[in-house]
């Protein structure tokens, strides 16, 4: 069974809200042509991280025989309905299975394999940015969604100011790094941080860190609270939900803001907002891909490429991993020990 922790957890947004995300996402437009055309007419094909079943049962209906495989019990439910509404002929050609696609056992050879860590798409021009003369590929890539992200977070739905405090949830993370970076450069009076060591904590200092919190040991919110005289956060970053999005909450100033950006911890959200009317207080959800594609986030983002290019900002990766070793890079980063981003290197 798997050894790793479904990304989407029962009963999650993610999860509820993962076929209208991608329904509207034009870049997968075509996607199931490549695959039908990369296999033999009723050859056999296997499908890594099956999802809700967009690919593996469109493909059953074409005439293919096909498995596939996921670990999230709450998207294997939804392709589970999906392939009930196909016809019978179809049903009996497409078998699904809860597992760990890293750990499969052996099985018979397949003609063509489906992974997540290879597809294929048209890029538009609003999502691809060209890099500065100089600037590492590898650094390249991990600035649009971490930094573009933090930013949105901070600026746009966080409405941050000058002088205020700044809570960033998951500081060692690549949007907690570029979160930290940003509001210091912003001039928060204080940027506080959650972590689960005090030793991911110290290597943050030299990013804008001001006060770190060891969520393993204390309580974030009564710390949150000692460091800012019992006034809270007035911005919090939050990408990690579930039962931290409840420490933000309780963490907030007076007419604080929360951005939800995520939901990394893997937990459902069930949250309690009563205190947030009384202190005038705002939660907003944050999908840096809801407008990506707009003017606005594409000359964002180019800007946060340019200040990295400037040493105005600066990437953090922790690690790096060949592509054959993907199953090593989950597991490192299931670790809680990485600072920064983890990259897969083809």
């Amino acid at each position: 069974m798997a050894r790793v922790r479904p990304y989407y957890a029962d009963k999650s947004l993610s999860a509820a809200f993962y076929d209208q995300v991608t329904a509207g996402d034009t870049d997968l437009g075509g996607d199931i042509e490549i695959y039908a055309a990369l296999a033999p007419p009723g050859g056999t094909i296997l499908e890594l991280g099956a999802g809700t079943g967009r690919v593996c049962t469109a493909l059953a209906a074409r005439g293919f025989t096909v498995e596939g495989v996921e670990i999230a019990p709450a998207m294997l439910a939804q392709a589970q309905a999906h392939r009930a509404g196909l016809a019978p002929e179809a049903q009996a050609r497409l078998t699904l299975k809860l597992g760990d696609m890293t750990a499969l056992p052996p099985g018979p050879a397949v003609d063509l394999a489906v992974c997540p860590f290879f597809t294929l798409a048209h890029v538009p021009a609003r999502t691809a940015w060209p890099l500065p003369q100089g600037m590492d590929v590898r650094i390249g890539a991990c600035i649009p969604i971490p930094f573009g992200t933090a930013h949105e977070c901070l600026f746009e739905f966080g409405r941050m100011q000058k002088g205020e405090v700044v809570l960033v949830q998951a500081g060692a993370s690549g949007v907690g790094i570029a979160a930290i970076q940003l509001a210091a450069r912003a001039g928060a009076s204080m940027v506080l941080a959650t972590a689960s060591s005090d030793e991911r904590l110290e290597k943050l200092k030299p990013y804008g860190l001001t006060h770190g919190i060891n969520y393993e040991r204390d309580d974030v919110v009564s710390e949150v609270m000692r460091l800012t005289d019992k006034k809270g956060a007035d911005v919090v970053v939050d990408p990690v939900g579930g039962s931290t999005l409840q420490s933000s909450i309780l963490s907030l100033a007076y007419r604080g803001r929360v951005s939800m950006v995520g939901n990394a911890g893997r937990e459902a959200m069930k949250v309690d907002v009563s205190t947030m009317m009384g202190g005038n207080r705002s939660l907003s959800g944050v999908f840096l891909g809801a407008e990506i594609g707009t003017d606005r986030v594409h000359n964002l983002i180019q800007g946060l490429i340019d200040d990295v290019a400037k040493r105005e900002l600066k990437v953090v990766i922790d690690r790096q991993f060949k592509l054959s070793e993907a199953a090593d890079a989950h597991r490192f980063i299931e670790s809680r020990q990485a600072v920064g981003r983890v990259l897969l290197i083809p």
